[in-house]
């Protein structure tokens, strides 16, 4: 379980990873900046250009532990890992569930509009008197219409199509009034929509860097239980496309993602100088803004919640491997449905 907590990420552009010993060791212009024991590391996450011996790789392909390799603005680029294991039993019965995978899909739904409603909620109640009248009514109005999708979509039984047509509206209505959460002064740091591919805005780029680090942590959820990432229930199959990390990571993004963004922001920890635009209008971190982000990520997943279905304590880090691991019960007939994760 401790696996998802123990990534290393290499942000400084030019540095150079080695192997000593039994040792992951990173260096800037000669100088030893980390060392870290094998048995401590279940990934290393590497941004931008930067060296890697040959040693390096092939010892973590033989400790299992994973180099992700990102660009500079986070975009996923490649992973290097060793053999993967898995139940291929498990992973038949992933394949064949996929090809119906509505039950699988209302869950997923269901735990991520529940989330995303709850972090409006927490808005209005920390809030709600300081908001102009039509900021609050119109939060309020998406409040409601999304509790009116969550009893769609929990009682009524929908083909897939209309179980990704209801989170897509729910999306939609989210991002509308998300601008309304923001209270920097800065006027840099506004919403304008949801951007992507690239981000066109500083709260844009701060929220797709944070989903690709959620996707990484879901992808390593999957894979340390024996799922295979890529083949998911509510975004559909494309090569390449990690779509059952896509998938467990919908009901952690509103807040794991959101509210952290939101935090970094309004507590005037991130600022438009943390930016930088590029050619093309591509608006991105920098490497200061990403250090910044990295440690508060860190940080918030080492914050505990009762889990609502073991009714148990748990590290946020750890709550995607949990799901996947419910999602495997769930899979292999122990658990009659998978049960979503609820943000409290």
């Amino acid at each position: 379980m401790r696996r998802l907590l123990n990534t290393l990420y290499v942000t400084t552009e030019g540095a150079s990873l080695r192997k000593d010993g039994e040792n992951f060791v990173a260096e800037i212009e000669g100088a030893e900046r980390a060392r870290v024991p094998f048995h401590m590391l279940a990934a290393a996450v590497l941004f931008g250009p930067v060296f890697i011996s040959p040693a390096l790789i092939g010892a973590c392909a033989a400790g299992g532990i994973t180099l992700v390799l990102l660009d500079r603005a986070g975009r996923f680029q490649a992973r290097i890992e060793g053999p993967v294991s898995g139940n291929v039993l498990l992973r038949r019965a992933q394949y064949r569930a996929s090809d119906t995978p509505e039950p699988i899909v209302r869950s997923f739904v269901l735990g991520k509009v529940a989330n995303q409603r709850s972090v409006l909620m927490r808005a209005l109640r920390d809030y709600g008197e300081e908001y102009a009248t039509d900021a609050r009514a119109a939060i309020v109005a998406v409040v409601d219409r999304l509790a009116q999708i969550l009893r769609h979509v929990e009682f009524a039984d929908e083909p897939l199509e209309r179980l990704r047509g209801a989170e897509g509206e729910a999306a939609n209505l989210y991002f509308a009034v998300f601008g309304h959460l923001i209270r920097s002064e800065d006027p840099q740091m506004i919403w304008r929509g949801r951007s992507r591919r690239p981000p066109l805005d500083p709260v844009n780029a701060l929220l797709s860097f944070l989903y690709t680090l959620l996707t990484h942590d879901c992808r390593s959820a999957a894979e340390a239980v024996g799922l295979d990432p890529a083949v998911g229930f509510l975004h559909r199959d494309r090569p390449g496309r990690p779509s059952l990390a896509l998938d467990l990571m919908e009901e952690f993004r509103p807040a794991l993602a959101d509210r952290l963004a939101l935090s970094l922001i309004n507590r005037r920890q991130l600022q438009s100088g943390d930016f930088e635009q590029r050619e093309g209008g591509a608006v991105l971190l920098t490497e200061s803004g990403r250090k910044t982000v990295l440690t508060a990520w860190q940080e918030r997943k080492k914050e505990e919640r009762t889990h609502p279905f073991l009714e148990e304590k748990a590290p946020l880090g750890l709550v995607p491997f949990l799901q996947a691991q419910m999602l495997a019960r769930h899979l292999r007939g122990d658990l009659d449905v998978y049960p979503p994760w609820f943000w409290k």
